[in-house]
């Protein structure tokens, strides 16, 4: 009796002791950055070597919420320098409407620093009915909000099959997710990148038309096994095969295509994150040979 109240004892504390660190110190004091060099067809001269940095899911509004962590990964971009900034969506979460001027306020350095930035919105954007009042606030902070729209970058003067293009597509709900609308005015052979918070749309690109493309929504499961996130709890309870964090497997979507997916900054149901580190990313572009 005295052993199994022994175990009982130790299992218990183990318990404790992951939930501590689940809560208290990963998503708090733990930022993962990933960098990776990526081949973009038909890239211009003016964008080899550029550096895209890539940000998803600050989630501001959700209980335990993580600003903290969220400043911290916005300040470390700008302070990279990068070329360009992608944000994935989800930037609030619940129904508080003081949570659109706070994310904002989370986003002041990337705005301030003047970085060519865009966006697309998550579900949780659109649960909370902020869709309207985020829109209008990072358009007027000059950040690019796309939805099933492709948005041609510099140089101006080149023609549309040069220009290099971000394609943001909508989140997977009903109505919101349009991949050929999102693709309808892009020139096939320009150059881009596909930019959308949900990878389930990501089987939906047509071949070829995706050299790189980064979505969030996952959390990379939150809570999975060190070294694996197929055992994350994302990866064993949906019904459909989703890739949860990191690069697609080859035979995940079609020919030529890939996604890459962060694990992103927030939290979704419950304010921890166990071997899933709030994420940026960085990205390298060079033309393909």
């Amino acid at each position: 009796m005295k052993r199994v109240k022994y175990v009982a004892g130790v299992i218990v504390t183990l318990l404790v002791l992951v939930l501590a660190y689940g809560s208290l110190v990963e998503p708090r004091f733990i930022l993962d950055e990933e960098r990776h060099s990526i081949t973009i067809p038909d890239l211009g001269e003016e964008w080899e070597g550029a550096e895209v940095a890539f940000l998803a899911d600050i989630q501001v509004g959700m209980w335990g919420t993580n600003t903290g962590m969220a400043e911290r990964a916005v300040e470390r971009i700008v302070e990279e320098e990068p070329d360009l900034i992608l944000l994935g969506g989800d930037f609030v979460y619940g129904d508080d409407p003081s949570t659109v001027d706070d994310a904002m306020s989370i986003l002041q350095p990337i705005v301030d620093s003047g970085i060519t930035t865009a966006a697309v919105l998550g579900n949780h954007d659109y649960e909370a009915h902020a869709e309207e009042k985020l829109t209008s606030a990072l358009e007027s902070a000059g950040i690019s909000v796309l939805l099933n729209e492709a948005l041609p970058l510099s140089p101006a003067d080149a023609s549309p099959e040069e220009q290099f293009h971000v394609v943001g597509v909508g989140p997977a709900r009903p109505g919101l997710d349009h991949v050929e609308l999102a693709l309808a005015d892009l020139p096939e052979s320009a150059p881009r990148m596909v930019l959308m918070h949900n990878p389930a749309t990501y089987t939906e690109l047509p071949a070829e038309s995706a050299p790189l493309s980064v979505a969030g929504h996952t959390h990379c499961g939150q809570v999975a096994l060190p070294g694996t996130l197929d055992w994350s709890w994302m990866g064993l309870t949906e019904e459909e095969r989703i890739v949860t964090g990191g690069f697609a497997p080859d035979d995940h979507g079609e020919a030529g295509n890939q996604m890459f997916v962060t694990c992103g900054i927030g939290f979704s149901l419950v304010p921890v994150r166990i071997a899933a580190p709030p994420q940026i990313v960085f990205f390298e572009l060079s033309a393909a040979e």
